[in-house]
């Protein structure tokens, strides 16, 4: 008797479990690396796919759509994102991810160098957020770092709108770069002020605190309190782009330092 009560007790905890499993399957199915649930929206991907730009089933937007004279493409092969082109000095290859995404948000990316990059100044890699593209116009916050290692910064930027327009506003400074593996990640979090956060391998860096003021000699923007997350590259000295990028990336729209 008990022996049946107990296998009985463990057929129906197995079968909860696989109705559990399944549900849990089904709630993260859907386009690549894209999950819903208790107020949370997050999407990671490993780059599974050769697309130029990056799409992944039309879960990204790229540079291009502000105006292909503008702004370069993001583009991937398995297990590698990439700078496609930069057809102006600082028309940064761009992609954000579609949709509505809440404005607390945590980006994280891991660095993959095939080459690295020496010579002239800049290689960049980039993370985005409260990114917004329009026609003629990318307005949001960059945080971004150095891929060469004789000539070391890291930064955080104010995309004001308008093409080359932009502001790097972080407090202190850093002469951080980044290698192979190596995780960068930024935050994003409130409205006025707006702060922006920079980590290198879990360790924060540098922090940017936006009021909306004018810098950089241009004029008073945002403080940006919408927009998505997304990645970018730099290179302004040759046109190496696939030396260097990203292989793995994940957003969400709660603020997780840890």
């Amino acid at each position: 008797m008990t022996t049946k009560m107990r296998s009985a007790w463990s057929r129906k905890a197995i079968l909860s479990i696989c109705v559990l499993t399944l549900f849990t399957c089904r709630m993260g199915a859907g386009k690549e690396g894209a999950t819903w649930g208790a107020g949370v929206h997050s999407y990671k991907t490993k780059f599974p796919l050769s697309e130029n730009p990056i799409s992944e089933s039309g879960s990204w937007a790229g540079g291009s759509n502000a105006g292909a004279a503008l702004f370069g493409n993001v583009r991937t092969t398995p297990g590698f994102a990439y700078g496609v082109n930069e057809p102006t000095k600082y028309g940064d290859p761009t992609a954000i991810l579609r949709g509505t995404w809440g404005p607390e948000q945590t980006v994280s990316a891991k660095v993959k160098i095939n080459k690295v990059p020496t010579g002239g100044c800049c290689h960049e890699v980039e993370l985005r957020l409260r990114m917004t593209i329009s026609s003629n116009t990318i307005t949001g916050y960059e945080a971004y770092c150095s891929v060469m290692p004789d000539n070391q910064y890291c930064h955080i930027a104010r995309w004001n709108g308008p093409n080359g327009s932009y502001w790097n506003f972080e407090t202190g400074s850093s002469t951080a770069f980044l290698a192979d593996g190596d995780m960068i990640k930024a935050t994003a979090t409130g409205a006025n002020p707006t702060i922006i956060t920079l980590y290198k391998n879990g360790k924060q860096i540098l922090q940017a605190t936006d009021t909306g003021a004018a810098g950089g000699g241009n004029g008073a923007y945002g403080p940006w309190t919408a927009g998505n997350p997304g990645i970018g590259f730099y290179d302004d000295h040759d046109s190496n782009w696939k030396d260097f990028g990203f292989s793995s990336f994940s957003a969400r729209d709660i603020v997780n330092v840890r």
